[in-house]
């Protein structure tokens, strides 16, 4: 039995079905789904499935740290909790900047300004305002920039927080992914324990490779350790591919973070 509610990212495993079958077999398995853009995706469907949908990308466009970029993000952040309400989803993820569909930055920062900060601060405050409006969360998820999203402005795990913390409002939170936090910044497990009162949902997956937890260097039964210690009760999200076949690597997964 997990002590944590376990779910998995729809984009990345079984990849060889459509999208709503991959988001039935997830449920099917015991395992809350996650997904990326809703645009193009057929929410009915999905809703159809009848599968709790635990996080889902919350904005199409836009940036946090461009008067621009900010309104657009913010836009399309109204439209993405539209989707959430129609699919239940209760939380929304989003990122220094848009991502192309190679994972790089659509406004990459070679230096991030103390007024980029300023406007990425005031922008998150808004989502906190929209997100309280609909009762929805949104998360602001740390990435690395060595490996995956080279140019993606507050990336760090630290960046993350600090923003989170100066919000100040449960309805803006961190996606704090240990894969890209162990890529960037190393020592999971006091990351863990500061970043756990702004955390809103935790994402895994093992390094070299991204792919699930036990084909790499992270000993995540270490941090599921740590989690059940600082009684974390939350969402361990695995958005990873797996090595070789999916149902093996979500038993992997599922081990990992049952005690």
């Amino acid at each position: 039995m997990s002590d944590f509610r376990l779910a998995v990212c729809a984009e990345m495993v079984f990849l060889e079905l459509p999208f709503v079958e991959r988001v039935r077999r997830i449920s099917e398995l015991g395992f809350e789904v996650e997904m990326w853009a809703w645009a193009g995706k057929d929410l009915d469907a999905i809703a159809g499935t009848g599968a709790v949908v635990s996080s889902m990308t919350g904005y199409l466009r836009g940036t946090l740290a461009d008067p621009d970029g900010a309104a657009e993000l913010l836009k399309t952040a109204e439209l993405s909790l539209e989707a959430a309400e129609r699919l239940g989803c209760p939380r929304l993820n989003v990122h220094g900047t848009g991502l192309d569909e190679r994972g790089l930055p659509v406004v990459p920062a070679g230096e991030v300004t103390p007024a980029m900060w300023l406007t990425a601060l005031r922008t998150l405050e808004r989502l906190a305002a929209l997100g309280e409006r609909a009762g929805r969360v949104f998360t602001l998820e740390n990435l690395n920039t060595a490996v995956d999203h080279p140019g993606v402005p507050f990336a760090r795990a630290a960046d993350t927080i600090a923003l989170v913390e100066a919000v100040g409002s449960p309805f803006v939170r961190v996606n704090l992914d240990l894969y890209h936090a162990q890529i960037g910044e190393g020592d999971l497990v006091r990351l863990v324990e500061r970043a756990l009162p702004v955390v809103g949902e935790i994402q895994v997956a093992d390094v070299p490779g991204r792919t699930e937890p036990g084909t790499g260097e992270i000993h995540y039964p270490a941090v599921a350790a740590a989690l059940r210690r600082l009684e974390y009760r939350g969402v361990v999200g695995l958005e990873a591919w797996a090595l070789e076949d999916t149902g093996p690597a979500l038993e992997r997964f599922r081990a990992a973070f049952t005690a």
